[in-house]
């Protein structure tokens, strides 16, 4: 059996290696389905290591590889996933790190560089393992930011085996958690992140001239009273026990202070951890913004794009983290995240397949009592958390059970 120091002086050798593969992603953003440089240096890496690899998944940039078990028989049982995404954002960055992006407008703002870099070094260290008692396969997607990347990965056969190797029986993915101090990764059974869905609405009115607003149906006042009455979502047909957010975060609309306009739209995002509350959510909207509007003389049209499903862990995958995590990181750097997170995640579309776990990876320092938060100019992944990262997820894919 490899023991714990073992594993992690194999990590440690192999590190200095996957950081700087780490800031050379960071210093070279892509946007979702716009990956292709970096989808050609992972399948690169994984060439360099021996791993069997299949690219041009999900759109182009989505590349799966598979690394065998080494005991007769294992493949039968099917394989262990692990799941990296790998695009950026369209942020303008302000971390002045040395390796910051040299693409303006684009940066690795939630930290998919470090999750990238983290898996490589993952199958980095299992390929020079003696002994594997299952099939590892390697997820590395595009597009998880607004994209649905993990969708279409699933639609092109990661997880059944057709593309390379054998079906998946159970996957794991993490992401880097700056309300976690480094060394420290946590979970939760059953709803860990939300289901997200996305909103435009016009508020369609008459246009006049601002001196005579008798001769308008004013779509400013109108959307104004919709987007208050919109809370009542959450105030008042949501239990409070229960999670909902309605956030609008556009508003467009005007040309001039001395014309009403003919129209005004905003947009934004409804946020929900129960299928019920979101079908709920969703038909007091359209119920909501609809008549308000009417009662202001006006017309509501409303684009609803349902976003990604709700990211639920199974609870018995989950009690295998908690288990092996503690294992292997000790019980006092194991969190038992205690209330799900209205943010939303991709990951949720391999758990529809599969048994699936998602995990949160600690990255701040314990010296500094803020860190910059996911989606913020300032973040960048911690080159310290990969340690970590690297030795939970193998010995996740380790486990003999």
């Amino acid at each position: 059996m490899l023991t714990a120091d073992a594993l992690r002086s194999r990590i440690r050798d192999v590190l200095p290696e996957f950081i700087r593969i780490r800031h050379d992603l960071h210093a070279h953003p892509e946007l979702a389905y716009q990956e292709k440089r970096t989808s050609q240096i992972v399948a690169a890496e994984l060439k360099k290591m021996g791993v069997q690899h299949v690219a041009g998944l999900a759109g182009g940039t989505g590349v799966l590889g598979y690394i065998p078990p080494m005991r007769p028989g294992a493949e039968k049982l099917g394989s262990i996933a692990l799941r990296a995404d790998m695009d950026a954002l369209p942020i303008l960055e302000k971390t002045g790190a040395s390796y910051a992006s040299k693409t303006p407008g684009v940066m690795h703002a939630c930290g998919h560089d470090g999750h990238t870099a983290n898996l490589l070094a993952v199958a980095k260290v299992l390929t020079s393992l003696d002994d594997r008692p299952h099939g590892v396969t390697l997820v590395f997607q595009p597009a998880e930011e607004g994209g649905a990347g993990g969708k279409r990965m699933c639609e092109d056969g990661a997880l059944d085996g057709s593309k390379i190797g054998t079906a998946v029986r159970e996957i794991f993915g993490l992401h880097g958690w700056p309300h976690y101090d480094l060394g420290v990764v946590g979970s939760k059974p059953g709803p860990l992140l939300a289901a997200t869905d996305n909103f435009v609405v016009r508020i369609k009115g008459t246009q006049s001239h601002a001196a005579y607003p008798q001769l308008s149906a004013d779509p400013i006042v109108a959307i104004a009273h919709v987007i208050t009455a919109l809370q009542t979502i959450c105030s008042r047909n949501i239990a409070p026990q229960d999670s909902i957010v309605v956030t609008v975060a556009t508003i467009n609309g005007g040309t001039a202070r001395n014309i009403i306009p003919a129209d005004v739209s905003f947009s934004g995002t409804m946020r929900t951890l129960k299928p019920e509350t979101r079908t709920l959510g969703k038909r007091r909207f359209y119920e909501i913004a609809q008549s308000v509007a009417a009662a202001m003389g006006c017309r509501a049209e409303i684009d609803w794009e349902e976003g990604y499903p709700v990211t639920f862990n199974d609870e018995q995958l989950t009690s295998k983290f908690f288990r092996i995590a503690e294992q292997t990181v000790g019980a006092n750097r194991v969190a038992h995240v205690p209330t799900p997170s209205l943010g939303g995640e991709d990951f949720s579309y391999y758990g529809h397949h599969v048994p699936a776990c998602f995990f949160i990876l600690g990255v701040k320092p314990k010296d500094r009592e803020t860190y910059p938060s996911l989606h913020q100019p300032e973040y960048d992944f911690n080159d310290d958390a990969l340690e970590t990262g690297v030795e939970v997820m193998c010995r996740l894919a380790l486990a003999a059970e």
